[in-house]
């Protein structure tokens, strides 16, 4: 019998320090969220009203923009006829912005004529914007925005969507930067298309309203494939593989809100989230054991066991899953601590009722603990079903905060039987926990009343 109880409280205690040990060891910690690690935000608007199927078009290429950057555990969202997009974590927060919101509208355009001197006639408009029918003078630019070239271009031949996949490379004859790119299996045919029909002639590459190159089309036959070219650097070549490698955005976006979170301010964010908790833990650990000794001392004990299971789940979790935590997170682990509290609470409450009633410590631990249980269940149930329908229903930190709850929720009661339950037994049926001068579990248990007499 003190085998069959003792071996799930070994084995949890293996879990909870074992998995610890082995997160600790491998360098795994939970991944942090934007408000903790830093990081930007940003509330892009459409140009134009647009129906949901164009939003949630647009929320996927975004999303693969972002996944191609490697943001971890990115928030985006719809807000109304908005999108929220939270990227934690990036290092270069104007590139990664930029990337998202950008429209990315590729276009070929055959070259009419000579090159204008950059101190030529202006672009057809302020911005250079693109027609896609007759003639326009588009401006080439540098990485620093500085225009390098006119172009008085024609009307629009074809389109960036025949490109399948893009790749940046540095050209070996050259040493240059450029971008490889596959056309779809539509496309293939489109591009050669214009191949032949402007062969030996300079065909404009044209992105988002500017000239991106304007090389000489050398071959009629491309078998599906093709380079740009230009004086590209390392990062534009990398940008523009990216943006024509997942799609050119449905519809053009404005940027409503633009948040740029420091790492320093979500260091402290951490620390005073990390300050308050252990705070408050502290203070609970305090009464409970002065009020329950030995019992007190086991619910530190298991308080300290669910932090020792979370903390590798919660790391395992981010870098398997990307599952961020956030302030929003920290929060509703907090307030599982006092659920996870007042299930010990209604335990030794229980347990205080049956040595009133008579009974002796070592039958009433048993007894109690399964009139408890039922409570225990039924509170947590409450807590888990609201976590639930709190995940399910809202978006951004709230449900960070559902899912750390639900989680929490659910290891309290896995805990309250596997790991309390025995232990409290086993602590009952010992005669110097029981009977210790000041820490022993009739102390704790002892009522008022008795005491007084």
């Amino acid at each position: 019998m003190r085998r069959s109880l003792l071996l799930p409280v070994l084995v949890l205690t293996f879990l909870g320090v074992g998995g610890t040990a082995a997160a600790v060891a491998t360098h795994t910690s939970p991944l942090l969220g934007l408000d903790l690690r830093g990081g930007a935000s940003v509330v892009l608007q459409p140009a134009r009203r647009v129906g949901s199927d164009i939003l949630d078009q647009t929320i996927n290429i975004i999303r693969n923009r972002v996944d191609a950057l490697g943001v971890a555990e990115p928030n985006i969202t719809r807000q109304g006829n908005a999108i929220d997009v939270e990227l934690p974590g990036v290092k270069d927060t104007q590139r990664a912005l930029n990337i998202v919101g950008k429209t990315a509208q590729l276009t070929f355009r055959p070259v009419v004529g000579q090159p204008i001197s950059p101190t030529g006639p202006p672009a057809t408009t302020p911005s250079d914007k693109v027609t896609d029918t007759g003639t326009a003078v588009l401006a080439e630019r540098d990485s620093s925005g500085t225009v390098t070239a006119r172009y008085q271009v024609g009307p629009v031949v074809g389109k960036g969507t025949i490109i399948k996949t893009a790749t940046a490379a540095i050209d070996p004859n050259t040493s240059q930067w450029l971008v490889n790119f596959v056309t779809t299996s539509a496309g293939n045919g489109e591009w050669d298309a214009i191949a032949q029909k402007y062969y030996q002639q300079s065909l404009a590459i044209v992105l988002d309203d500017v000239v991106v190159s304007a090389p000489t089309i050398n071959s009629q036959h491309f078998g599906g494939r093709g380079q740009i070219t230009g004086n590209f650097t390392e990062q534009q070549a990398k940008d523009l593989a990216l943006e024509l490698s997942y799609g050119a955005l449905p519809v053009q976006l404005k940027p409503l809100t633009v948040q740029t979170v420091s790492a320093t301010l979500g260091k402290d964010s951490l620390r005073a989230g990390l300050a308050a908790a252990v705070g408050g833990l502290i203070l609970v650990l305090l009464y409970i054991v002065l009020y329950y000794r030995a019992l007190g001392v086991v619910a530190f004990v298991g308080l300290a066991l669910t932090g020792l299971l979370l903390w590798p789940i919660i790391s395992y979790l981010g870098k398997t899953s990307g599952l961020a935590l956030t302030l929003a997170g920290v929060t509703g682990i907090i307030v599982s601590i006092g659920i996870t509290v007042d299930s010990y609470i209604v335990y030794f409450e229980r347990l205080k009722d049956e040595i009133r009633s008579g009974k002796t410590i070592r039958s009433s631990v048993d007894r109690g603990f399964a009139r408890a249980f039922r409570t225990i269940v039924a509170a947590d149930a409450v807590s888990f079903i609201g976590a639930l329908l709190l995940y399910l229903l809202t978006v951004g930190p709230v449900r960070g905060f559902a899912f750390f709850l639900g989680l929490s929720t659910l290891l309290d009661v896995f805990t309250s039987y596997f790991f309390t339950r025995p232990l409290v037994i086993l602590l009952g049926r010992n005669r110097l926990f029981t009977e210790a001068r000041w820490m022993g579990v009739a102390r704790g248990l002892a009522a008022p009343t008795l005491e007084a007499q």
